[in-house]
């Protein structure tokens, strides 16, 4: 589940549960609740609006709610529950990628599979270098890449290495290193410096008044084939009155 409050210009949605240790993980009703928050976000938004995303607790997010997908009682069922929050994780990817504004993942935890998939459908990502790591489990639970994750990952990682490591070899990667590998942005040595770094890049960002709908096409046009995966159109938007 998650809230969503704003300070200003800056809407900030958070990952929540019932206890700090909880994973955050995504079943159905997780993704709803972000899905919601994020066409709140979108409806508000105004010039100058940004988005941070961040969590409470050890965990940002450990992915897909694979409990709840076992529960089902058989193999079958299991493997259609989680084709199913395949396909309903794919219009949360849509959604970050056609937001209005600039937005920040503020990552103060663990971040597996679908929760780093989450982080990096932001434009910035911000971790802790003390705790977490970011992590794509796939290749050690037995299980091939959703074909948007694939596009998103080509997207958003430039170096070929930098991809094998993480989606091949399922490599543990703590804040330091996911710096140097380019994966983001900066990395802080608490949560409070985490959150802090966030909020003042994504006030920066808020700062510069850009219109939502120029800056969403723009990150989409970087994106084409995520964005064919997607289903969203990239379209010419000219905001500027004297043009």
């Amino acid at each position: 589940m998650c809230t969503l409050e704003k300070h200003g210009d800056v809407f900030v949605l958070t990952l929540t549960g019932s206890s700090d240790v909880d994973e955050h993980r995504f079943g159905p009703s997780a993704i709803d609740s972000i899905l919601s928050a994020i066409a709140k976000a979108k409806a508000e938004a105004t010039p100058g609006s940004a988005l941070i995303t961040t969590s409470h607790g050890k965990f940002f997010s450990n992915g897909f709610d694979l409990a709840w997908a076992q529960a089902a009682g058989s193999r079958t069922g299991a493997r259609e529950r989680l084709l199913y929050m395949v396909e309903s994780f794919r219009p949360v990817v849509a959604a970050m990628m056609d937001l209005p504004m600039p937005t920040v993942a503020a990552v103060n935890g663990h971040a597996a599979a679908a929760g780093f998939t989450l982080a990096l459908s932001h434009d910035y990502v911000i971790m802790r270098r003390d705790k977490g790591v970011l992590y794509m489990s796939e290749v050690d639970i037995g299980a091939t890449l959703p074909d948007y994750f694939t596009a998103l990952f080509r997207a958003k990682v430039g170096s070929a290495t930098a991809r094998r490591d993480v989606l091949l070899r399922a490599k543990k990667i703590k804040g330091e290193e996911a710096l140097r590998m380019g994966l983001v942005e900066a990395a802080y040595d608490s949560e409070e410096q985490v959150v802090e770094a966030s909020m003042r890049l994504a006030k920066q960002m808020a700062g510069r008044k850009w219109a939502g709908e120029v800056y969403a096409e723009i990150r989409k046009s970087l994106c084409p084939d995520l964005c064919g995966l997607l289903g969203l159109d990239i379209r010419a938007v000219v905001s500027n009155s004297k043009l």
